[in-house]
């Protein structure tokens, strides 16, 4: 199902259909990188990243909000993914190329609201990271870290 654009006097409008709207965040970010509206921020293996959470970031539908990192990952590589922050309960979800749920984790070991996953990649791709906010928790500062896990030798 396609969306229709039309000009109404001096702006560009467009019509989703109802369809994609009741289906939720992963269909709608489909259909806003198809039509070149989504844009996850690319981030290297093994850096830190300091960014800020908005309300002008993805809505989760749950009262919170997201932002999308991407990250190019080969078949094997075992990841550790931490996201720390003092502004807001933290979520980090690991999608796949297709846009499949791979990992997610809620709530740190340590007991905190922050977030540790550890995964391996199934296949080579561009896996997005998912940063959000746990329901209606916030916004805010928050610090996400990818690390490419080397075996012991």
């Amino acid at each position: 199902m396609r969306s229709k654009g039309f000009a109404v006097g001096l702006k560009q409008v467009t019509i989703i259909p109802a369809t994609l709207l009741a289906v939720g965040i992963s269909t709608t970010a489909a259909f806003a990188q198809a039509n070149k509206l989504y844009s996850p921020i690319p981030i290297p293996l093994g850096n830190e990243v300091f960014d800020t959470l908005s309300d002008k970031d993805i809505p989760t539908g749950q009262g919170g909000f997201a932002r999308d990192y991407m990250v190019k990952l080969s078949k094997g590589d075992n990841l550790a993914i931490d996201l720390v922050s003092e502004s807001f309960d933290c979520i980090i979800t690991l999608l796949a190329p297709d846009g499949t749920t791979v990992a997610e984790n809620d709530d740190g070991p340590d007991g905190s609201s922050n977030s540790l996953l550890f995964t391996r990649v199934a296949e080579t791709g561009t896996y997005v990271i998912r940063v959000r906010s746990f329901g209606e928790t916030g916004i805010g500062a928050f610090k996400l870290k990818v690390t490419r896990l080397q075996p012991v030798k």
